[in-house]
Order: structure tokens, then C-alpha cells, then sequence
């Protein structure tokens, strides 16, 4: 549910330290875009490469960003990173695409390299949209098959309109405020839950502000709809994962909700007045499913008897 990006290698590292530290409960993004200097592009990407591939990467967590698509090193990028750390990269990460003929042209690339790699497996793809065409045609690339992620590039976004969206709308409050980003926002979050997919919120700059980010955290999940967001400081990552996960008294209510539901067969039951059936259980799920998966971090701890009778 955190999606933590670093380019440089010594915060790369530090963030590979962390997630051994706390565990599986967000992921590491090499980023090989914006964190290669200028002409030096294949000596990152061999970088990101070798440290995916080592044992630093202990839970198979970590994935790379790559160029654009229409950017020299793009193919490069590719064949590096699946070439000599496909088996143990997480997923790629395919920025600035016009459109879906863009993506698709990004996971034949990546599928032909898997092929040569002899990958026995198909590598998970996310895309970033910040371009007008991503936007228009968020529906179609979040059907894709290969698409397990689509993130919001909030700053290219707004740059994208020339002046038309002030530099307010990239600040923590104002992208939940401008009707242009909001709308971007509601788009990609509606067009991933349309076809089961990941949506992936974009960054809050404001690093040092904790309270606005929680603030912000909590808004992308509770009214956006967003189910990861990314973190560009190690500062972020805790409060992400806070905001995403459930409360206590929302796991409590679940365990009691699916407890009485499993006991009636399934069928419709009464609960603090309120009706539930399998429409609700459905949900109720949902929030076990998330409390589990964060439990590395000891917020919204399972019972032990619910783990062993529903996870084990």
C-alpha cells in the first residue's frame, strides 16, 4: 500500500534497510528515470539491477522505473533490469505514455525481453499517467491484461496544462481541491476498480509536514478510493502505511460481522441493528484481507484464532 521511490544509490539502499527492518508492508521503486544523471542512464540502470538482484532485496519487493517509452534508453533500461534481475524484480514501472498504444508497445517490449531472459513468469507492469492521452484512455490501459498498477503523476500533470493549473494544485492541499486534478484522480482510482486493479496515488512533497501528510494519506484512501500511494522520503513511509490500514475498532466490527455470518451458513443477519448479507461480508473481507497484510507493522494486529482459522 506504499509505493517508496528512490533514485540516488545510497537512499536506495537505506530504503532496502528499512523494508527489511519493518517488513513486506511497502514497496522499493529503483528509479531509473529521474535518478540517472544525464548520460550516465546505463551505468543506473545496471545499478538498480544488481541491487534488485541481491540479497538486500530479501521479500521480492522492489521494482524499477523505467524511461519513457519514446526515450532513447527505454529499451536499454528493459533488457538491463529483466536481463540480469527479472527473476527477482516485483514489476516495472512505465511512465509518461500518450496513450494506450504507448503502453501497449512498453509491454511487448517487456514481454519479449522476459522471453529472451527465460522468464517463467509474466513481470507485473504499473504505468504512470501524467499525459492527456493517459488520462483519456485510463479506461482501456487499466483493461489491459498485463497493467497491475496505474499511479497519478500529479506534478507532470499540472505541468501538462501550461499555466492553466496554478503551482497551488501541486501542494498538499490544493491537489484535493482543483476540480482539474480532482477529476484525474477520481478517473484513474474509478478505472482501476473497474477491472480489479491497483490504484496508486501520487506524492506529497511536503516530506517534513507530518500532519499534512496523514491528512493527505487519509484522504487518498477514505475519499479518493486509493489502495497504495507513493513515498518519496523514508519520513512518508509510516504515515502511509497508518492512514492505509485499518483501524482497530474496523477490525474488531469485522471479526464479529464474518464470525456471525459464517455461523448463520451465510445467510442474512442482524448486526448492531443493522442488516448484513454476502454484498457486506464481501466487504467486511476486504478489510481482514488489508489488516493482515499490514500486520507486520503491529497496527491492527489479528487475533491469532482469526489468523489460523482464515489466513493460515
Amino acid at each position: 500500500m506504499c509505493d517508496h521511490y528512490c533514485g540516488v544509490e545510497v537512499r536506495m539502499r537505506k530504503a532496502l534497510a528499512l523494508q527489511a527492518e519493518l517488513g513486506p508492508v511497502f514497496d522499493v521503486t529503483l528509479d531509473c528515470e529521474d535518478g540517472a544523471p544525464v548520460g550516465g542512464e546505463a551505468e543506473h540502470a545496471a545499478m538498480a539491477a544488481e541491487l534488485a538482484a541481491s540479497a538486500d532485496n530479501r521479500y521480492g519487493r522492489v521494482g524499477a522505473r523505467v524511461h519513457p517509452v519514446d526515450h532513447p534508453s527505454f529499451a536499454d533500461d528493459v533488457a538491463t533490469l529483466v536481463g540480469r534481475a527479472g527473476e527477482r524484480l516485483a514489476y516495472l514501472m512505465v511512465p509518461k505514455p500518450a496513450g494506450l498504444a504507448d503502453v501497449e508497445r512498453a509491454v511487448a517490449e517487456i514481454d519479449h525481453r522476459c522471453r529472451a531472459a527465460g522468464l517463467g513468469r509474466a513481470l507485473p507492469v504499473h504505468v504512470l499517467v501524467e499525459t492527456h492521452g493517459a488520462l483519456r484512455e485510463v479506461g482501456a490501459i487499466a483493461a489491459h491484461p498485463r497493467i497491475e498498477s496505474i499511479s497519478f503523476g500529479l506534478m507532470d500533470f499540472v505541468s501538462a496544462h501550461r499555466g492553466a493549473i496554478p503551482q497551488s494544485a501541486m501542494g498538499v492541499e490544493g491537489q484535493f481541491q482543483h476540480p482539474l486534478v480532482v477529476r484525474a484522480k477520481l478517473e484513474i482510482a474509478a478505472a482501476c476498480h473497474a477491472q480489479g486493479k491497483v490504484p496508486s496515488h501520487c506524492v506529497v512533497t511536503e516530506f517534513k509536514r507530518a500532519a499534512a501528510l496523514q491528512e493527505a494519506a487519509t484522504r487518498a484512501c477514505r475519499e479518493f478510493g486509493y489502495t497504495r500511494m507513493w513515498s518519496i522520503h523514508p519520513a512518508q513511509i509510516r504515515p502511509i502505511v497508518d492512514a492505509f490500514t485499518p483501524s482497530a475498532a474496523e477490525v474488531d466490527q469485522a471479526i464479529e460481522i464474518l464470525q456471525a455470518a459464517q455461523a448463520a451458513h451465510w445467510a442474512p443477519i442482524r448486526h448492531d441493528d443493522t442488516l448484513h448479507d454476502r454484498a457486506s461480508y464481501r466487504y467486511f473481507w476486504q478489510v481482514l484481507e488489508r489488516a493482515h497484510r499490514t500486520s507486520y507493522t503491529g497496527g491492527a494486529q489479528l487475533p491469532q484464532e482469526i489468523v489460523q482459522a482464515w489466513f493460515a
